[in-house]
């Protein structure tokens, strides 16, 4: 079985479902600004915050970790930098609880993704889950009226094919590098991508920088989310996601939205009757995915001890 434990002393599945809970409710903080504030400014701010604040963490913990490998930070552009440049965009057409719903289809995503490019085999009950969680996810984006536009739900499922090609890509990668100073380096490079995105549509549409008529609570909602959304999110995900192979690490997900429709709700989100239909098809289909794949061995260690046991013993000499 893989080894569940995770560089922050606690085990893999707590730190997963911390960052599920993060992920959940800073999509819901985040749309209490995202209205008011451009989502192509909003996003720098955001991931700033995200890197001061896990800068501060590192320069406590004295992290003296090597340098982060180039094509691991740079993964940072793929996610957050272009997942959730697209997910803002979208989040502003579409409620917070559509959007959490949508995230969940990533499972299932990451579990074909890791089929093509890691070769991991699924077996039919595993694709019979699948196949009833996109059921529900059609459920949850059919017609969906006032809940959000075709155009803001394209948008949210782009951002969550990024991030589950980003699951994939960063399990392999990963290696004994520290958690905290990967994601440091994977968020300095969305933010300059952020800057560079934001300064390209300010140049072209002249609508990526504005901000104009920022009040003070805007700058602390979005000072918070990005903290919670991005620094406690990444971090807590990252480091689980060392312990556990990607299609585990990704099982958790589903949770998200069971966070952010909670944190929704609070805030006075409601959903339509055959969203919520899809949305028990989605959490369940994806929950069962995760019973499965947090009982598989890892891949890797698996074939190592077949391996093992192929070889013959040696005799020890009188």
């Amino acid at each position: 079985m893989p080894d569940l434990r995770a560089p922050l002393g606690a085990p893999a599945p707590v730190l997963l479902v911390g960052a599920a809970a993060c992920w959940g409710v800073g999509t819901v903080l985040t749309k209490q600004v995202v209205d008011d504030v451009p989502p192509l400014t909003l996003l720098p701010i955001q991931l700033a915050a995200s890197c001061g604040l896990l800068a501060v963490v590192a320069a406590l913990r004295r992290d003296q970790s090597p340098p982060v490998p180039r094509p691991l930070a740079l993964l940072g552009a793929l996610n957050p930098g272009l997942a959730y440049a697209l997910g803002l965009v979208g989040l502003t057409t579409i409620t917070a609880s559509l959007s959490v719903l949508l995230w969940a289809a990533e499972p299932v995503l990451i579990a074909l993704l890791a089929v093509v490019l890691l070769g991991d085999r699924v077996s039919p009950l595993v694709g019979a889950v699948l196949a009833v969680a996109v059921a529900g996810v059609l459920l949850v984006v059919y017609a969906p009226g006032a809940s959000g536009s075709s155009v803001g739900i394209a948008l949210t499922l782009a951002a969550v094919a990024c991030c589950a090609l980003y699951t994939v890509l960063a399990r392999r990668m990963l290696l004994d590098d520290s958690s905290l100073r990967v994601v440091l380096a994977q968020q300095l490079v969305a933010l300059g991508f952020a800057v560079v995105l934001a300064t390209l549509a300010q140049l072209v549409t002249g609508n990526g920088w504005s901000l104009a008529g920022i009040t003070a609570g805007d700058w602390l909602w979005a000072i918070g989310s990005g903290a919670v959304y991005y620094g406690l999110a990444f971090w807590l995900y990252l480091a689980g996601l060392r312990g556990v192979p990607a299609a585990v690490a990704g099982a958790y997900l589903p949770l998200i939205p069971v966070f952010g429709v909670a944190a929704g709700a609070l805030a006075g989100e409601r959903l339509t009757g055959h969203q919520w239909w899809g949305a028990a098809l989605v959490v369940l289909a994806t929950l069962a995915l995760a019973v499965g794949t947090t009982e598989a061995e890892d891949p890797q260690r698996t074939r190592e001890e077949r391996g093992a046991r192929r070889r013959p013993m040696r005799r020890r000499a009188p």
